[in-house]
């Protein structure tokens, strides 16, 4: 069974024109047609939009995005080079989810602050 554009642009929150975009930028793979030249994706096909939006998510561009894909097409010889990107890629985010982690503990600790100071407030006849 296959998706119309519509249908997996609701399914992956991704709107038609992107998925355009990538497929025309290499980023996904070109897509099956039916008789009629309508685009149907496929559940792979899902699985390759769920790839690039957790890497774009990451803050990876588009041309690194591409150059994995094109490693991906190349086979099973590629798996080394796909693992470094991914790998560097892993590292990058767990830089960022530690400074997310640090910017956290700091808000936290000024709203303690803030309810400690308003708890004064509250107990004052």
């Amino acid at each position: 069974m296959g998706y119309s554009i519509k249908e997996i642009s609701e399914k992956m929150g991704i709107t038609p024109y992107t998925l355009r975009f990538y497929e025309k930028e290499g980023v996904l793979p070109i897509v099956e047609r039916d008789a009629n030249g309508v685009r149907m994706f496929s559940e792979h096909y899902i699985d390759c939009i769920e790839t690039v939006q957790a890497l774009r998510s990451t803050g990876l561009p588009l041309a690194e995005i591409k150059q994995y894909v094109e490693l991906y097409k190349s086979g099973d010889s590629t798996l080394q080079e796909r693992r470094k990107l991914l790998v560097l890629q892993k590292s990058k985010v767990e830089e960022q989810i530690t400074l997310l982690l640090k910017t956290l503990e700091k808000i936290n600790y000024k709203v303690a602050l803030i309810d400690v100071q308003d708890n004064k407030f509250e107990k004052l006849p």
